[in-house]
């Protein structure tokens, strides 16, 4: 199952997801070197995020006539051309526009990426291989973040791009080497493409992926100051509990696959019903240590376990679209991080505490498994390919 193509794929993943994450350990260290705020280096966190969100539709329309090997060598090309402009960058705007670069790529080459992962196996084993492509994303987490931060505190915040670099031309070489060529890009014209995303069946999946990521990110990107305010852990202990968290994100992530090439309805539905009920739990459990920190670890694992069931989804209700489908969906991903931020704010300022993110989580995932429900009394929007089994 674990194929040196898809091994390629995992390590351009891993480089992505360090870069794209690395920067929230360095913000301190960024922000005094380019003389701004610390509020105003956060800012590099969301360019980054719509970065992606407004470069995946246009990346996948500027690749679409290409080969996907050859697309995915002009993405990688681009991820180090933009981490390049990181290190080098001179001020804070030209830090952002290098970021931004950066982002363009992400989307689309986990797109394009996730249809050649699941072209490269047996059809009962799509779901695993895409899991495979997002376990480097997951184990940039537990790996290439705390690496490149420490990296970046020891010897200066540019050296952990300098390192992002590195594995970006490793990623590439394996590419050259290991990915086959003859994988066709698009062929049926842009215009076609777009009817095939106006379809229900192909927004629905994408709806859910935006609902998991606002549910996720209206509480991660408050986690710490629940962990520190709420269950009244050290600062040195949020980052153990960050570690753990990251650990719950690549194994889910890997069940998450294995469950959804059986049945990849049941598999979004009972995680979505598991992550309603331990985000319930959560909200009650969490001024304890004990309860709260397996808690996070299954919610970490469950929101994961959700990422290739989706996306395989995406690609087989577009079959006449999948590269420009599934990178789209990569977008949704990401401007679901931004909602959820977003709304996760808008609480608070509306009085909510921390120890009320959890409920909020639950809300937008109840919603998104009402949507997923749909198809039970529907089942024209889910694709044959992948409806569960009789």
């Amino acid at each position: 199952m674990i194929s040196r193509p898809i091994l390629a794929l995992a390590a351009a993943s891993f480089g992505i997801g360090t870069t794209e994450f690395v920067i929230m350990g360095l913000l301190p260290d960024v922000a005094g070197s380019l003389h701004v705020t610390i509020p105003q280096a956060g800012y590099l966190v969301s360019g980054y995020a719509m970065g992606v969100v407004v470069g995946a539709p246009i990346v996948a329309i500027a690749t679409s006539g290409l080969p996907r090997k050859t697309a995915l060598l002009a993405l990688m090309a681009l991820f180090i051309i933009g981490n390049l402009g990181c290190a080098l960058a001179p001020s804070y705007g030209l830090l952002m526009a290098a970021r931004i670069v950066t982002a363009f790529a992400h989307g689309a080459f986990f797109g394009i990426g996730a249809v050649v992962a699941s072209d490269l196996v047996p059809r009962e084993q799509r779901a695993q291989a895409i899991s495979l492509l997002f376990a480097g994303l997951t184990l940039a987490n537990v790996l290439g973040v705390p690496f490149g931060t420490a990296l970046g505190q020891a010897a200066g915040w540019r050296a952990a791009f300098w390192a992002v670099v590195a594995i970006g031309v490793i990623a590439g070489l394996a590419i050259v080497r290991y990915i086959p060529a003859g994988l066709p890009g698009n062929r049926g014209g842009l215009a076609r493409e777009f009817r095939a995303l106006g379809r229900w069946s192909v927004l629905l999946p994408m709806l859910i992926s935006t609902l998991a990521s606002t549910s996720m990110f209206s509480l991660f990107t408050y986690i710490t100051p629940l962990l520190e305010d709420v269950t009244q852990i050290s600062p040195r202990g949020v980052s153990g509990v960050l570690l753990m968290i990251g650990v719950g994100f690549t194994v889910g992530n890997l069940v998450g696959g294995r469950l959804g090439d059986r049945n990849l309805l049941r598999t979004i539905v009972g995680g979505f019903i598991g992550l309603i009920a331990v985000l319930v739990a959560l909200c009650f459990a969490s001024r304890s240590i004990v309860p709260t920190l397996p808690l996070l670890i299954l919610w970490g694992g469950l929101v994961f376990a959700l990422v290739s069931p989706l996306q395989i989804w995406v690609v087989d209700a577009a079959t006449d679209a999948p590269n420009l489908a599934s990178t789209l969906n990569q977008g949704a991903f990401n401007l679901g991080n931004a909602t959820g931020a977003w709304l996760g704010g808008i609480a608070l300022t509306a009085g909510a505490n921390y120890q009320q993110l959890p409920l909020l989580g639950a809300l937008v995932a109840v919603i998104a498994l009402s949507c997923a429900l749909t198809t039970l009394f529907n089942p024209r929007v889910m694709p044959v390919a992948i409806r569960p089994a009789e």
